[in-house]
C-alpha cells in the first residue's frame, strides 16, 4: 500500500501534478495533470492546446505520453515506494479516433491484484503486471487505447 494511504484517503493532486512535471520533463511539456487520485485509481488529464500536430489535432507521441504517464501516477497510489519501483517494460497503443480536444485517461488496480503483484515482487525481487488504459475526449470519445506491460521491482535487485 502506498505510504500514508488508508485505500480511502485522496492524495494531494496538486502536489502529485507538480512531482510527475518535475520527474518527467515530457509530462511538464504536454501539461499533464493529476485531476484524480486515490488508493488504486487514478485519472489524468492534458489539453489540446500546446500538443498539437501539423494538422490541428492531438500529436500521437503526445497521447503516447498521456497513456504511459497514468503507470507511475497509479503506482504511487497503491504501493510503497520505499520498497518497491515501477518500469514500463512495453507499451502498444491503438490510435481510434483523431484527438480534438483535451483528453483524459484513468487508471485502475484493485486491491487484491496490488497484493497479488507485491507479493510477486517480495518473492521474486520483480513482478510483471499488465494496464489497460483508454484516452478519452471531452464528448466521450475513446480516442486510443494502450496495453501497458510495467515490471515493478524490490530495491537492491
Amino acid at each position: 500500500m502506498a505510504a500514508g494511504s488508508d485505500n480511502s484517503t485522496p492524495f494531494d493532486t496538486a502536489k502529485m501534478t507538480a512531482n510527475t512535471r518535475s520527474q518527467v520533463s515530457m509530462a511538464e511539456h504536454c501539461k499533464i495533470s493529476v485531476d484524480e487520485a486515490e488508493f488504486g485509481r487514478v485519472k489524468l488529464s492534458m489539453p489540446k492546446d500546446g500538443n498539437t500536430n501539423h494538422i490541428g489535432t492531438i500529436y500521437a507521441g503526445a497521447l503516447y505520453t498521456l497513456a504511459e504517464i497514468p503507470g507511475g501516477t497509479l503506482f504511487s497510489t497503491t504501493f510503497d515506494s520505499s520498497r518497491y519501483y515501477p518500469i514500463i517494460k512495453e507499451q502498444n497503443i491503438r490510435f481510434r479516433r483523431p484527438a480534438t480536444t483535451d483528453i483524459t485517461a484513468e487508471m485502475t488496480m484493485t486491491a487484491d491484484e496490488a497484493a497479488e503483484i507485491a507479493a510477486v515482487a517480495d518473492r521474486d525481487g520483480k513482478a510483471d503486471y499488465d494496464r489497460i488504459v483508454e484516452l478519452i475526449d471531452t464528448e466521450g470519445t475513446v480516442v486510443a487505447i494502450s496495453t501497458n506491460s510495467y515490471q515493478m521491482r524490490t530495491f537492491g535487485t
